[in-house]
């Protein structure tokens, strides 16, 4: 399995980037939003029990792709430096324990920008941060940055289009069609 690990601030674009990526070469989605999401329904937001079952749904949805020989999976991420260092090495841990690879991508984005898109409807209607106060106090408050690795690709996503940030990612990694690809 190929994962691409998108992650930037909240509203850098990592959805969309995944979205257009698959639209490209095919594979599977594990939007960040959607462990969230599952948690949301048993604990309340931000609590120690939340966080640990968000962990605990990454993990079992890494292990069962990586298991199933999974071709390709983009998996989104807001990543804090350090705090979500030892998360981050967890997921590469299952990664390469399946022989598998861990492709980062970081969207690096301007608080103006993130500012601007924070309020779309999309982010309203998926529960996502949609206050330009959070948004401010969030990215003040929190180092967001590329993971710490020498094959992290950095792509800003104000600049240049979700599209073409796609076209650079299968680029830069040489990833191919898996539409068509079954796992075993």
């Amino acid at each position: 399995m190929k994962l691409v690990f998108i992650h930037g601030a909240p509203a850098a674009g990592k959805l969309t980037t995944a979205r257009a990526l698959l639209d490209r070469v095919g594979g599977r989605l594990f939007d960040n939003h959607a462990a969230i999401d599952v948690a949301r329904t048993v604990f309340e937001f931000g609590t120690p029990e939340f966080w640990e079952l968000v962990q605990a749904t990454r993990v079992l949805v890494l292990e069962s792709a990586s298991k199933r020989d999974l071709p390709l999976l983009v998996m989104t991420f807001v990543y804090v430096d350090p705090a979500d260092l030892p998360t981050f090495e967890q997921f590469e841990a299952i990664v390469q324990r399946g022989g598998d690879q861990l492709l980062p991508v970081f969207l690096e984005c301007s608080v103006d920008e993130i500012v601007r898109r924070v309020g779309n409807n999309d982010r309203v209607m998926k529960n996502k941060m949609t206050s330009e106060k959070n948004a401010r106090d969030f990215i003040d408050k929190y180092r967001v940055g590329p993971s710490p690795r020498p094959n992290c690709l950095v792509l800003n996503s104000e600049a240049r289009s979700a599209e073409v940030n796609a076209q650079e990612i299968i680029r830069h990694y040489g990833l191919a069609d898996h539409r068509y690809s079954r796992s075993r």
